[in-house]
């Protein structure tokens, strides 16, 4: 039989390869997170007709002659360069700047991708659109555990940001030097303690003939007085600070000119607990849960991973990859550290899958298919006329 005919084949084989993984790139150009694939041709055996002879005295010395035996796929190669963005506005919609992925968990098996179009289920866990479960680290009272085991991302419908008692206040403002001798200014504002409960401290500033008397009360029947002197330019002079029951109120930015009655309590911290009431993800891959009482606290972060070699990830559908003994082990870490990637939330990732070059890909492969076609006719009409040579 012609070696030719045989090539042929083996050119249609390939080619039709060619054009499946061209026709599947096409087919996902809007599936979120996808990478396109590429076809790698490589020549098979080549069978030796005459050998290589070396250079002898008075004779020159002569190549090898080969006849090859065809075409075979080498290899389908996958194309990881960044996807363009598409912003949807929806929070747990993510996409990765960069060339992390995301690790979820399937059962008991873990499985990395690009895509990230989450949502929370019934039970508050941060899931993929098939069921898989988004992994990262979890965090305690606010605080994340970045070198920890991975777990799910959970957003828990009760939780609650704890009550946090006031330990510090703030009086700014001016108290009117020439208020009248034995008059009293009061001032109120609202504190917490370890429980979260509310109660009023007060502040009254009685007139003297050297400045201020203080007294402090925190609300709980614990008082605190103080004397308070200013500078003739209206600064502080002694008696800045006061502590009562804990909370250290501090009046150094009060200033004692006449007339201005405008002292208040600025600020002060504590508060009581809170329900949640929303959430955010940030570019570091934070779940911000936000409370009834204005606090914010980080419930949880999730996690990237990176591969020395993410082409020899296996796929496993889904826009899922899976590792194999040529893709590395995962080096999982944080959003934002080095080499991982960011997130970008309320964007996700599209295909990168260039159709100009796809449909140039499909041509390509076509007229492939057609030559090597050609060949197995061409090698069946020279066989036709070695049998026509019997009559």
């Amino acid at each position: 039989m012609l070696r030719s005919l045989y090539s042929g084949i083996s050119g249609l084989r390939s080619h039709q390869e060619m054009l499946d993984v061209t026709g599947n790139n096409i087919a996902n150009v809007n599936t979120v997170g996808f990478k396109a694939s590429s076809t790698v041709f490589q020549d098979t055996l080549s069978q030796m007709t005459q050998g290589a002879g070396g250079p002898q005295t008075g004779i020159g010395g002569t190549n090898p002659a080969q006849i090859g035996l065809g075409v075979q796929v080498a290899g389908v190669s996958t194309n990881f360069a960044q996807g363009s963005a598409q912003a949807t506005g929806k929070a747990t919609d993510l996409m990765i700047s960069g060339d992390g992925f995301f690790v979820t968990r399937l059962g008991n098996d873990t499985v990395y991708s690009r895509a990230g179009a989450f949502d929370f289920d019934a039970n508050g866990r941060l899931v993929s659109s098939d069921g898989k479960i988004v992994q990262g680290y979890p965090a305690t009272n606010g605080v994340v555990n970045d070198g920890g085991a991975l777990t799910d991302i959970t957003l828990p419908i009760d939780a609650a940001a704890p009550a946090t008692a006031t330990s510090s206040a703030t009086v700014t403002g001016n108290l009117p030097s020439d208020t009248a001798v034995g008059q009293t200014l009061n001032r109120d504002a609202t504190v917490y303690d370890q429980y979260g409960t509310k109660h009023t401290m007060s502040l009254a500033y009685q007139r003297t003939t050297t400045g201020w008397t203080v007294t402090a009360s925190n609300g709980q029947g614990t008082s605190k007085t103080a004397d308070m002197t200013f500078k003739a330019d209206g600064t502080i002079a002694s008696g800045g600070t006061i502590a009562v029951g804990g909370i250290t109120v501090d009046m150094t930015q009060l200033s004692g000119f006449a007339t201005l009655n405008t002292a208040s309590i600025s600020s002060q911290n504590g508060h009581e607990a809170g329900s949640l009431q929303g959430y955010s993800i940030s570019k570091d891959g934070t779940v911000v849960g936000s409370f009834s009482n204005g606090s914010s606290l980080a419930i949880g972060r999730i996690a990237l991973a990176t591969f020395a070699n993410p082409a020899g990830l296996e796929k496993t559908g889904a826009s899922g990859y899976r590792t194999t003994a040529n893709s590395g082990q995962a080096n999982v870490g944080t959003p934002g550290s080095a080499g991982i990637g960011s997130l970008a939330s309320g964007t996700l990732e599209m295909s990168n899958v260039d159709l100009s070059q796809e449909f140039t890909n499909l041509i390509v492969a076509q007229r492939g298919f057609q030559a090597n076609a050609r060949i197995i006719t061409t090698s069946d009409e020279v066989l036709q006329e070695l049998t026509n040579l019997k009559r």
